[in-house]
């Protein structure tokens, strides 16, 4: 897997209230995130956080995790992330995804700089 950098790390809450960004993840969205629902699994631990990864190929990068037994699939997020998630033994999300604003030799708009 070719992992470019490190995307993210959030704290994820049950309320959000007061904070308008801090790169906290209400836990109503993380559950939309990884099953659809607003409401967390109760069979699973509710997750304190969640990390990501920017891979230069989330496909690939989806299909290895796949090959060592974790069931995930890629989606492209309305603002044009292409992420795979898939839950760390502890039950936190972790994802893999590509974001071309986020790369060096891209602008903010994902347009070659």
């Amino acid at each position: 897997m070719d992992v470019q950098f490190l995307t993210s790390v959030a704290p994820i809450v049950r309320d959000a209230e007061g904070t308008k960004h801090f790169g906290l993840w209400p836990l109503s969205d993380a559950a939309i995130a990884c099953f659809g629902t607003p409401e967390w699994p109760a069979e699973i631990p509710v997750p304190q956080a969640s990390i990501e990864f920017e891979v230069a190929n989330v496909a690939a990068a989806a299909a290895e995790l796949r090959a060592d037994g974790d069931s995930l699939s890629a989606r492209t997020e309305p603002w044009g992330q292409t992420t795979a998630r898939l839950l760390s033994p502890e039950g936190s999300p972790v994802a893999v995804c590509s974001f071309p604003g986020l790369r060096d030799d891209e602008g903010c708009d994902g347009a070659p700089s």
